[in-house]
């Protein structure tokens, strides 16, 4: 795709107007983007809603590919990891470099953010927030209940799912799609193998790693994971999920930090009514994904209306009135943590110290450690997995070959 076949994608969004393709459907992300439009308004820019679905963006991704194939792209796409720079890479996304020169954005934005934000020296994508995948959200009183101590080993979270299965409360909450399959087993990979493994296995893509039996103890681990969730799981989204540990029905759940938005949509409180603490044999780890909208090239110079929307993307303001109601924590560094409730700057100060010892890396399961082909192989093998198709020996030797053949 061509930068002059580009050039009239948005011809069908009016002027000062952005036609925003997300999807950021549920209550706690509906509220949380609202934060951006209301901004917008401020400034008299309209905003063209194109909300699609399906809490790990492949939907949303399918779209785009098909409004990019008739030549009607949308004016901004939020997009995740090696999404953004398969993108880049075919010349469609707008340079930002004025506006982010203007900003100053080299300056306040992590370096593992602008591996993604920037290509070639030039800036194609604006981080809304840094979410961190690897947390664990509790009912408080579900645990009081039941005698359940925050758990800090593998071993204590076995115990405390056995006694929640005896007491008739289903131990975890989970949605059976293959992204939130990933999700799960990107934290039980690094507590099972710690850091060096994780990133041998998920960024390096090592062969051996791959296949090995450290590899073979996570699907393992995975397995007590599956004999722990309810019947009904497969096919559930992940805030329908959320919502199993806000009533009650269950005691926890594995999800990203956008998970808290739905505690907090819900009227909850972190620490009175909900829990959240990073999953056992990772508090010092952080894996992260980042939401990011990318620009789509009007005609070789980005819009009057892409670099206000690229502007407030990045403020302090808004990065920290929307990560305030979004769950996640800023985009760059210099925001004050004053607004944020506790597991938001328990959020912040995990991803400064994670920065800084060399223990933030790119989720597997949200696009951030490897391109989309070796994601998708890896979710084929974790979701076939997971509903019982291989066993843990299996499963770890397909890995090895399906990350093999998607390269």
């Amino acid at each position: 795709m061509t930068v002059a076949a580009l050039a009239v994608m948005t011809a069908g969004a009016q002027a000062a107007d952005v036609e925003v393709l997300h999807w950021w459907t549920s209550g706690g992300e509906a509220a949380a983007l609202n934060v951006l439009k209301q901004d917008l308004e401020g400034q008299s820019i309209g905003w063209q809603d194109m909300p699609v679905a399906g809490g790990g963006g492949e939907q949303a991704m399918t779209v785009l590919r098909a409004r990019v194939t008739s030549g009607n792209a949308p004016t901004a796409v939020q997009m995740l990891g090696f999404d953004i720079t398969d993108w880049a890479d075919q010349g469609a996304l707008a340079d930002l470099n004025s506006v982010a020169e203007q900003e100053g954005w080299d300056a306040v934005v992590p370096d593992a953010l602008k591996a993604f934000s920037k290509h070639d020296g030039k800036w194609v994508a604006a981080a809304v927030n840094v979410h961190s995948t690897n947390w664990v959200w509790a009912n408080k009183s579900v645990l009081e209940a039941n005698g359940i101590e925050v758990p800090q080993t593998w071993e204590d979270f076995t115990a405390a799912l056995a006694k929640l299965k005896e007491a008739g409360i289903t131990p975890i909450a989970h949605g059976g799609q293959p992204w939130q399959d990933a999700t799960v087993f990107d934290a039980v990979a690094m507590s099972t193998g710690g850091p060096d493994f994780y990133k041998k296995a998920f960024i390096d893509l090592d062969p051996e790693t791959l296949g090995s039996e450290t590899m073979v103890e996570a699907f393992k681990r995975m397995d007590v994971i599956r004999a722990n969730v309810d019947e009904n799981f497969s096919g559930r989204d992940w805030n329908l999920a959320t919502a199993m540990v806000i009533n009650g029905e269950a005691g926890f759940q594995m999800m990203g930090d956008w998970a808290k938005g739905e505690f907090l949509n819900a009227d909850k409180t972190p620490g009175e009514d909900f829990l959240c603490f990073r999953f056992p044999g990772t508090q010092a780890q952080v894996t992260f994904n980042a939401d990011q909208f990318a620009m789509f090239d009007q005609g070789g110079e980005v819009s009057a209306e892409q670099a206000a929307l690229a502007k407030a993307i990045l403020s302090p303001s808004f990065q920290s009135a929307f990560n305030v109601v979004k769950g996640s924590v800023p985009a760059r560094t210099d925001v004050s943590d004053e607004a944020f409730d506790a597991c938001g700057k328990q959020g912040m100060k995990d991803l400064a110290a994670a920065a800084s010892s060399g223990n933030l890396f790119g989720s597997m399961a949200h696009g951030h450690s490897a391109p989309a082909s070796v994601k998708n192989a890896m979710y084929d093998v974790i979701t076939a997995h997971f509903n019982g198709e291989y066993d843990a020996e299996t499963a770890a030797a397909e890995l090895a070959t399906a990350v093999e053949l998607a390269q």
